[in-house]
């Protein structure tokens, strides 16, 4: 079994911080980062606490770049060419990521605040505030050969208060920011002879928005600026004034010469003045680049008209202009988004995204045809089609966190509970929610669990067990306690006639017939709360942990007393029966695992895995990491589908995987590196070290002041009487998946899944001298197409194995998978497996899927081993994706077949 996962995605997150970080913005309410869209518009790229998540939206599919950021991301830029990424966290580290590969390439720490960064239209430039000012960088490139990664263009100033957004000309040549003391200042990106910089001041608000408008020959006729008060100021700009010529800015393009291109270099480098006679003769790209400043040159500026979006109560929060399609969109604080075609300021439409939302980041493609929107108060983003009056997406994670999560017996669907007391499902390939059970529960889902393919089941502390159908996806039958108690753990019956639930008080275990929903019996003998519940994998025995330091496996069909009961010294948290049903695994807050044989019901042997999970110094400790083990345990612990491996998380930033047998720790996980969760950093800066112990360098932050705060002597910040603690950093639950190709943890940012499928790892078996590329593709032009897959399989590349599959006649399938080796099967279902999820011949591969089981299912029912079965668990969970996926499309146009065919009927009828 290989270890080398890696984080696939994060579900349940998809814009802003979770409630556990407490990221607060100047409003008082959790704030997120921008959106962007890449240049195609096709794939929107959203920050999600210290990670970025990739959401395709045309194949409707999720990812999460494979990188973090220090501490909670607060802005995002990508290059035109889609190249390069930058992402600048909340003190103001930057990352510069190659966006294609996700790879971070050099790291960067700006002076000051960050509040807007962008990426000038040519790609050259990118442009960054800095406190009240704004700076311009010279963008990474690969024909610079610099020891640094970014350097300084130009710094441009003249505001009083800090910038909040900024504006590029089509050209990059000119600069618009606005700023917080309610005025927006044009700036010439580079030094242009007789022009000087221009501030716009007419309103009475800050500014949140700038944009340039232009004419049909592309030059700036003026701009729109948006105000936190709703008003749109449309100015415009005057060229009346005097002829640029006379400064000696020359407009008339030369062609370029070799003396014009050497004095161009000196001035470039010298840093002389663009518009001189020196610089007369540049090439045409450099002229036009430089055209919009020129002709800015004595311009004067003045309001043309005053728009108010008249939203009662609700101050405009966020906006977006669309220059090519001419389109403004408008986000408010009171979750009210309204579209507007320019410049007659017509509505096009207003609509909500729900009551007490804020609407953050509001960003229009390209294009101008989707609106992507972003509410941190509920961790919501949509992507609204305008034109059709439709969501393109729409995905919403739980509100206060995740806290339980069960993968589908076909592992194609994983469930989630709540601490809001909804129920979520989200499709294990694509990483969305697609259905989100209407009617919950009205207090903390505290466990979840699959009865079936089609039911699942939920318990909360509202002291309910409430079954799910998951072809209607409603509730359809409700369990509950004789008297009214929390409930705590919840298990369901392999052959899926029994439900059992374990109560906080009294210390109960209640079960349940699932078809008539009786109550079957109450077992009673625990002297504390029921923290976990797991029935044998052959059914009839059910094991109980709790919080007394007792394991009791209770024979659902021989009464309510226990046959054995197995006592811990310290409470037991967590249990998990072995797939064969002979061992229980056990987890206490000692931090140790023990491992019982349930036949003799003695303790075989225990793992201490304090010092495996040992790390992270929290804010409030007195006592550093290596010396604080008394609160790191494991809470959740799971076994692997041959039940060689435990894989086990809990109060602590890493998850760990054992190997059972040597008792030995193969590789753990940290779940996050994020500096603004608690628990991070093992060791604290003693720069942060006061007096009466550590203070938190974020409360201080200027993203947590108010403007009406009260200033205290000898406070850092303004004390506005809220009280706010940073939450820690641990898992709540992890599962391996069926196929064991995977496995997810639950943590307060979300659901984590990491994944072996992405793998690009050269991992030959028995390979020859005579085994090589060029020998495939030989046997390949000799027809020889079986002893070609042989030979690909024992190199064991997946674009060898493609090609062979690809270049084998269907009429030769049938006989080339007959002459597979039983050894290979089990490679060649993977490599069918990923083929499948991504190929476009269908039917081809189906066919090699059918022949290759119709040839050797017989060998694989007599030889049923854990990684055969989970490489077919693979196989199946593609290909029922495939035919639900081919299911709907077929179902969607089979009405509109019929009506084509009688259409034609109807003509030929006619003629």
């Amino acid at each position: 079994m290989k270890f080398n996962y890696k984080l696939h995605r994060l579900c349940g997150a998809y814009y802003g911080c979770p409630a556990t970080t407490n990221n607060l913005g100047p409003d008082g309410r959790r704030s997120g980062s921008n959106l962007i869209y890449t240049s195609d518009g096709n794939v929107l790229m959203s920050a999600v606490s210290n990670r970025v998540q990739v959401l395709d939206l045309h194949t409707h599919t999720v990812r999460t770049l494979p990188l973090e950021a220090r501490s909670n991301i607060r802005c995002l830029a990508l290059s035109p060419d889609d190249a390069l990424l930058i992402a600048v966290d909340v003190h103001n580290y930057a990352m510069i990521i190659n966006f294609n590969r996700g790879i971070v390439l050099n790291r960067f720490k700006f002076k000051r605040k960050v509040g807007h960064i962008v990426f000038s239209p040519c790609g050259k430039y990118i442009a960054v505030t800095q406190g009240k000012y704004a700076q311009v960088w010279i963008a990474p490139n690969h024909m610079r050969k610099e020891f640094s990664p970014l350097s300084m263009h130009k710094q441009l100033g003249g505001q009083s208060a800090d910038l909040t957004h900024l504006g590029w000309s089509s050209d990059s040549s000119v600069l618009i920011g606005c700023s917080k003391d309610c005025t927006a200042r044009i700036w010439a990106v580079n030094t242009t002879v007789g022009y000087v910089a221009v501030t716009l001041s007419g309103h009475k608000t800050p500014i949140v928005g700038a944009y340039f408008t232009y004419n049909y020959d592309q030059s700036i006729s003026g701009c729109y600026t948006i105000s936190e008060d709703g008003a749109l100021v449309t100015w415009e700009a005057d060229k009346g004034g005097d002829d640029p010529a006379k400064y000696g800015i020359s407009q008339t393009l030369h062609p370029p010469s070799i003396d014009g291109k050497v004095e161009h270099a000196l001035d470039f480098f010298s840093g002389n003045i663009i518009g001189s006679q020196q610089s007369a003769n540049v090439n045409p790209a450099q002229a036009s680049s430089e055209r919009q400043s020129v002709r800015l040159v004595n311009t004067e500026w003045s309001v043309k008209t005053r728009h108010y979006f008249k939203q009662d109560g609700a101050d405009t929060v966020s906006a977006s202009y669309s220059s090519q399609s001419q389109i403004l969109a408008v986000g408010f604080s009171s979750g009210i988004f309204g579209l507007y075609e320019m410049p007659s300021v017509s509505n096009i439409h207003t609509l909500s995204v729900g009551s007490d939302q804020l609407i953050r980041a509001c960003t229009l493609n390209n294009t101008g045809e989707w609106l992507a929107l972003g509410c941190p108060p509920s961790q919501q983003l949509l992507v609204w089609e305008w034109r059709s009056e439709s969501y393109v997406l729409k995905q919403r994670g739980h509100a206060y966190g995740m806290r339980c999560m069960a993968y589908s017996p076909d592992n194609i669907a994983i469930c989630t509970g709540g601490e809001d007391g909804k129920v979520k499902l989200w499709n294990s390939t694509s990483g969305f929610c697609y259905v989100t059970m209407e009617q919950s529960h009205q207090a903390p889902v505290t466990a979840v669990s699959f009865a079936s393919a089609s039911v699942v089941m939920s318990a909360s502390l509202d002291g309910t067990v409430r079954a799910h159908d998951l072809h209607r996806y409603r509730t359809f039958k409700t369990y509950t306690t004789p008297k009214p108690t929390q409930l705590l753990s919840l298990s369901v019956d392999p052959s899926g006639e029994i439900v059992a639930a374990g109560s906080m008080d009294p210390f109960h275990v209640y079960a349940w017939n699932m078809q008539t929903g009786k109550l079957l019996d109450v077992f009673t003998g625990h002297e504390g709360p029921v923290a976990c519940l797991s029935f044998q994998g052959s059914g009839g025995i059910l094991a109980s942990a709790s919080w007394d330091g007792t394991v009791k496996t209770w024979d659902m069909y021989k009464g309510d007393i226990p046959t054995e009961s197995l006592r811990h010294s310290t409470d037991v948290v967590c249990l998990a029966w072995r797939p064969d049903g002979r061992e229980i695994c056990t987890g206490t807050i000692g931090g140790l695992l023990s491992f019982w044989d349930v036949e003799t019901s003695k303790m075989k042997f225990e793992i201490d895995g304090r010092r495996d999970i040992a790390g992270g110094r929290k804010l409030n400790d007195r006592m550093t990491a290596a010396n604080n083990q008394s609160s790191r345990y494991f809470t959740s612990v799971c076994y692997s589908a041959d039940g060689c491996f435990v894989l086990a998380g809990g109060n602590s930033k890493f998850v760990c995987i054992y190997e059972v047998e040597h008792q030995m720790l193969l590789k753990k996980f940290q779940v996050s590196f994020n500096r603004s969760l608690d628990g991070t950093l093992d060791q604290l800066n003693s720069k942060g070290l006061a007096d009466y112990g550590p203070t938190d360098e974020n409360g201080g932050s200027e993203d947590e002041a108010t403007y009406n705060s009260i200033r205290l002597p000898g406070a850092r910040r303004g004390d506005d009487g809220s009280r706010k603690n940073r939450a820690e950093v641990l898992t709540f639950q992890v599962s391996f998946s069926s196929t064991g190709r995977e496995w997810a943890a639950v943590s307060g940012d979300g659901l984590h899944v990491y994944s072996l499928d992405e793998d690009m790892l050269f991992d030959p078996i028995s390979l020859a001298e005579s085994i090589t590329p060029a020998s495939v593709e030989s046997k390949l032009a000799l027809r020889e197409y079986g002893s070609a897959l042989a030979m690909a399989l024992h190199l064991n590349e997946l674009s060898l194995v493609e090609c062979v599959l690809d270049n084998t006649p269907h009429s030769s399938i049938r006989h080339v998978a007959k002459g597979v080796h039983a050894l290979h099967v089990e490679r060649l279902l993977q490599f069918l497996t990923r083929v499948v999820s991504t190929t476009p011949h269908i039917e081809f591969y189906i066919e090699w899927c059918c022949q290759l089981l119709q040839s050797h299912g017989l060998h694989m029912e007599r030889h049923r081993s854990s990684v055969l079965m989970q490489s077919f668990r693979a196989l199946r969970k593609v290909v029922q994706a495939k035919h639900d996926e081919f299911k709907t499309i077929i179902d969607e146009n089979k009405y509109n077949l019929d009506f084509v065919d009688n259409q034609a009927k109807l003509m030929a009828d006619a003629d």
